[in-house]
Formats: C-alpha cells, sequence, structure tokens
C-alpha cells in the first residue's frame, strides 16, 4: 500500500510555501493633500495584497497591508519608487503580530 506522501507529485513536494507577512509602514514628507493616498490604493489593485492607507493629524501617512512576502515588498517598492517617489522623505516600518483586518484595500478616515 503507498503512503499519502507517496502520492504526492515531486511538484508539489518542492513548491516552497508562501510566506505571509503585515507591516505597518509610515510616511513622512509632502504625503497630504496630494493624492498620495488615492494613488496608494490604485497601486495596491495590481498587487494580491489586503490593507488600508489613512492620514494622520501629525501629517504623516500610515499603510497597514498584508500579503505574501514578495508581494507586499513589490507593493512597497512600487510605492517608493514610483510617481509618489518625490513626495516620500521618510519611510519607517515595522511588522505585525497579526494580519490586518480588511477587504481588498480600503483608504481610511478615522
Amino acid at each position: 500500500m503507498r503512503s499519502a506522501a507517496a502520492a504526492v507529485p515531486r511538484a508539489v513536494k518542492s513548491q516552497k510555501l508562501a510566506t505571509m507577512i503585515s507591516l505597518q509602514v509610515f510616511y513622512e514628507g509632502n504625503v497630504q493633500g496630494v493624492g498620495f493616498r488615492w494613488s496608494v490604493r490604485h497601486a495596491a489593485k495590481g498587487f494580491d495584497v489586503t490593507g488600508w492607507v489613512r492620514n494622520l493629524r501629525d501629517g504623516r501617512v500610515e499603510l497597514q497591508v498584508t500579503g505574501e512576502e514578495d508581494e507586499v515588498r513589490a507593493f512597497l517598492d512600487r510605492i517608493a519608487q514610483g510617481e509618489l517617489h518625490s513626495l516620500i522623505h521618510k519611510q519607517t516600518e515595522k511588522k505585525l503580530d497579526e494580519a490586518v483586518a480588511a477587504r481588498g484595500f480600503e483608504i481610511r478616515y478615522d
């Protein structure tokens, strides 16, 4: 009798499991009143990520995002190197312990 493990195709065994990651990112610079949040939400449509973006009272923009690590990194690179690049003076991030609670990617107004 064959074991269940033996029945799994070799190609499936060799695939790396995707590493999920959740990050909180703060952007500083000329990031409010210039369409930054809208542009971030628009950029998110090209990636398999969920999360949200919002303005903070201190002039920064906060972004929280969850997805496969490669997708999240590519999304953040798109923000940092795309049309928003000249608006960002500083970007800081930290890992979150739990996935971001969001449906799709949204702009928050809280």
